[in-house]
């Protein structure tokens, strides 16, 4: 298994953040679909302010790039990414037509990590 975290902002609009919020709680079964087929077995997404925190845990042959051609070639989530796009704008540090912005890990912690002294990022 493979895990990912995300960031992206929302524009700085409590209604438009509500309206976001209410489209996360009703997502078509089209896109869900569309997020297992493409080897994502978990998704959470966390909100501070309008900064968003997306986690993804994967089976072990996930590609980014894979996600993008299925995603490319389906029409619902073209159009559910153009209806999403009403709500969100890119990081301050975004590359051009970049949207979901990967985290780099710098610390973890388990109880193996602690019961045998060290804890590393990986």
């Amino acid at each position: 298994m493979k895990k990912f975290a995300l960031a992206l902002d929302l524009k700085e609009n409590e209604d438009l953040i509500a309206e976001y919020e209410a489209w996360h709680k009703k997502v078509p079964s089209e896109i869900k679909k569309s997020i297992f087929d493409s080897g994502i077995q978990s998704m959470e997404i966390y909100r501070l302010g309008n900064r968003l925190f997306m986690t993804i845990e994967t089976n072990d042959d996930f590609s980014f790039e894979r996600k993008a051609s299925l995603d490319q070639s389906n029409p619902h989530v073209q159009e559910w990414e153009r209806l999403m796009w009403k709500f969100q704008q890119p990081l301050p540090t975004a590359k051009e037509g970049e949207k979901w912005i990967h985290m780099n890990k710098i610390f973890e912690l388990n109880n193996k990590d602690f019961l045998h002294g060290s804890s590393t990022a990986k």
